[in-house]
């Protein structure tokens, strides 16, 4: 089983390549390296393997998380998740079911949220849709600086707001207000939830 996140830039024609290019890059090679991992194509679509399925809606979080911080521009993704028929050097020439997964839920699902999923699990993709749905109410409208605190506090688990604070020369409780804006505790709890049940799937 892995997992295989399908996304594309929102709008970006009305954007300077420069403006948000790079910090994609920087993004998914934290995940791994191109073009195994993950590709760039078409300009403004790319593909990347995230193979601990339970990290999926982390990855996203992530991407999206890191855009809208230092350019405020949006991304759709779709998530699959399923077997890997056909491994190759180059992920866009890779295929099988988590591949077909994934364009399902970006060719499906995007046309009314921004992220979505499909898995082998009919039930785990009503519940987490509906939630992603729920989320995205939030994560949508993300503020540059709602955004940069999210970012900060998802990619190190024990940092706390006073160090935050000192890296954004911010004060404390403007910390704590834009996390609350951001629905950082509530989405990370949908991120618990996602591990959860993707595990209890995968390990039978």
């Amino acid at each position: 089983m892995t997992s295989i996140l399908t996304g594309d830039i929102i709008n970006s024609r009305k954007k300077d390549d420069n403006f948000w290019l790079k910090t994609l890059k920087e993004t998914l090679s934290t995940f791994g390296k191109s073009p195994k991992y993950w590709q760039i194509y078409r300009g403004d679509s790319f593909q990347l393997e995230v193979e601990n399925c339970e990290n999926a809606f982390y990855a996203a979080l992530k991407i999206k998380s890191h855009l809208k911080s230092k350019e405020n521009i949006d991304v759709r993704i779709g998530i699959g998740i399923g077997e890997k028929e056909f491994n190759v050097d180059k992920i866009t020439e890779s295929n099988g079911e988590a591949f077909i997964n994934s364009g399902y839920a970006f060719d499906t699902y995007l046309k009314k949220q921004t992220i979505a999923i499909k898995t082998p699990w009919q039930e785990i993709d009503d519940e987490l849709n509906i939630a992603f749905d729920l989320a995205l109410l939030t994560m949508d409208s993300w503020s540059k600086n709602s955004a940069e605190v999210f970012k900060l506090s998802l990619e190190s688990e024990n940092i706390t707001q006073k160090e935050i604070a000192t890296i954004l020369g911010i004060t404390q409780g403007r910390v704590s207000e834009r996390q609350k804006r951001a629905g950082f505790d509530p989405i990370m709890k949908l991120e618990k939830r996602f591990r959860k049940l993707i595990q209890q799937k995968t390990q039978i």
